[in-house]
């Protein structure tokens, strides 16, 4: 897509994410640090010893690399995507509470409640509550989740909670196109919520600049 692109979309990705930059900057140093100068002092053990050691090193990482990558995937991505979470066209104003609406309505949690459980998701099944509160701890989401559940409860509010692997069936379905997210009624939200100038994200703990005002 990027050194190839096909129609205006990737045209258009093609020029924020400039190909060479991208190659020379981050993936040639990733792969240079990670998969040689890391493994590489195996090499210094004597005759024939050095190159085996380098080479299962090497396997064991490229290995590793794609089961971190596969257990990111299902972790993360699947608790985002799904016939039953919801899709915006405009932006609301930080903490309004369209706001909060929003990162309830288009976030799924995966089961959880024991530490063995949450520590295998590595407390990502709790992104409701970290799209909610940005800067608590892992522990206060545990402790959180339950009161938001029953406040969402309480006044009709969609909150999606199941099995991560029903979530990454729904996700592989938006995948391959079989079904689509859900657009959200901007149009019932309070006109007072809307930022029509948008927000600027900042750099760290997912935090939100506050908008000028209008």
């Amino acid at each position: 897509m990027l050194f190839f692109p096909k129609d205006d979309k990737d045209r258009a990705i093609a020029e924020v994410i400039n190909p060479t930059k991208f190659m020379l900057q981050v993936m040639a140093p990733f792969l240079l640090t990670r998969f040689i100068l890391l493994p590489a002092p195996l090499l210094l053990f004597p005759g024939t010893l050095g190159p085996t050691l380098f080479s299962h090193a090497v396997m064991n990482l490229v290995l590793a690399e794609m089961l971190t990558n596969i257990h990111g995937f299902i972790t993360i991505v699947t608790n985002h995507a799904g016939s039953d979470l919801y899709k915006f066209r405009d932006e609301v104003l930080p903490k309004s509470g369209s706001f909060y609406v929003r990162q309830v309505v288009s976030s799924a949690n995966y089961n959880g409640g024991s530490d063995l459980l949450d520590f295998s998701h590595g407390w990502l099944n709790y992104q409701i509550e970290h799209h909610v509160w940005p800067d608590l701890s892992m522990k206060q989401y545990q402790l959180g989740a339950p009161k938001l559940e029953q406040i969402c409860e309480k006044y009709g509010v969609p909150y999606v909670k199941e099995n991560v692997f029903v979530r990454l069936a729904k996700t592989l379905n938006i995948m391959v196109g079989q079904s689509s997210m859900k657009e959200f009624p901007i149009e019932m939200e309070p006109e007072k919520d809307k930022a029509r100038k948008g927000v600027t994200w900042k750099s760290t703990n997912g935090a939100i600049d506050e908008p000028e005002p209008e």
